[in-house]
């Protein structure tokens, strides 16, 4: 049994090749076991290398992991700590308000009981005054009377009574009604802003569990397309925004933009309406000398011509140059 049979793929004796195996593709069984030998090789190498691909993409993950882990130990560190400066500051405010209010509370009664006790003096002067007229009233010497009345029945001037304000039952609601008013906006914006938070921190889940194949064809990449449109508020003075402000064009003279905080004062930029989150898509046409196309937080500085303005300069932004 020293020959191989690679048409019936088995093992046979010399006789069989000349007979049962007549006209098959025969080798020998040592020159089939050294072409196998090369392919087991080969297989063995590919394993290997499999083996070390696998182990590399497990020790990603695992870096992976360790990321994840103190990217999530980082934000809540992070996040308490600017949740507990926004307490601090709202209990500065509120100690604030209560020194305000006591301050004022103090000169207010402080003005009162010295207009009270200017018009207890009064009273007390008319009471003297008083008992002075009605013992002269019993006097029966008519002489006596006429010499003394003219000294007694003198009256002081009486306090101004305009002076005396009273405002029955408000005096600090109006500070407790802007204070509502302070907690209904700051409930407003909370409430605006959680949802953001709540879609960011879920968005992370998404992305490590997002079993989608990465697009590569333009077909793929418009299931996640966006329609963007651009903020007048942000762009720069020298930027046109026209067809419903989905284009721009940098012009020569400045624009009649209102004063805006969020405007770019430096850098000729703009930014889009809508807020991004998970994959986006969007194509831009452009001509001329070149544009920058960015994805970049809200909160990216605007004023001023440094690098934290700049689109792709920061760690606020991400920007492809042409």
């Amino acid at each position: 049994m020293k020959m191989f049979c690679r048409t019936d793929q088995q093992i046979i004796c010399y006789l069989c090749s000349v007979d049962e195996h007549k006209g098959h593709d025969t080798v020998s069984a040592a020159a089939e076991r050294t072409e196998r030998q090369r392919e087991l090789e080969v297989s063995r190498l590919n394993i290997q290398q499999r083996i070390q691909d696998r182990e590399k993409d497990v020790k990603l993950l695992q870096q992976e992991v360790e990321a994840v882990s103190l990217s999530a130990d980082k934000a809540v560190e992070d996040s308490e700590k600017i949740f507990t400066e926004l307490i601090r500051l709202l209990q500065k405010r509120s100690s604030d308000v209560k020194q305000q209010i006591r301050s004022q509370q103090e000169t207010e009664v402080s003005r009162v009981k010295e207009l009270q006790e200017k018009l207890q003096q009064e009273i007390t002067e008319l009471k003297r005054k008083d008992a002075e007229l009605k013992q002269l009233s019993h006097t029966e010497d008519h002489n006596q009377f006429l010499h003394n009345y003219p000294s007694v029945s003198q009256l002081s001037e009486p306090t101004d009574s305009s002076s005396i304000n009273i405002r029955p039952l408000r005096y600090f609601e109006d500070v407790t009604a802007a204070v509502s008013e302070l907690r209904d906006k700051l409930q407003d914006i909370l409430k605006e802003e959680w949802t953001n938070i709540s879609l960011t921190v879920t968005e992370v889940d998404v992305l490590l569990s997002d079993s989608k194949p990465e697009p590569k064809t333009r077909a793929e990449f418009l299931k996640y397309s966006h329609e963007i449109t651009l903020d007048p508020n942000t762009a720069h003075t020298e930027l046109l925004l026209s067809e419903g402000n989905r284009k721009v064009e940098r012009m020569s003279q400045q624009q009649s933009y209102f004063s805006h905080p969020d405007r770019f004062n430096k850098y000729y930029q703009v930014l889009s309406r809508e807020s991004l989150t998970g994959r986006c898509y969007w194509e831009v046409e452009w001509r001329g000398l070149g544009v920058r196309v960015a994805v970049a937080y809200k909160n990216i500085s605007r004023a001023g011509g440094t690098n934290e303005c700049g689109f792709g300069l920061n760690d606020k932004s991400w920007a492809l140059r042409l």
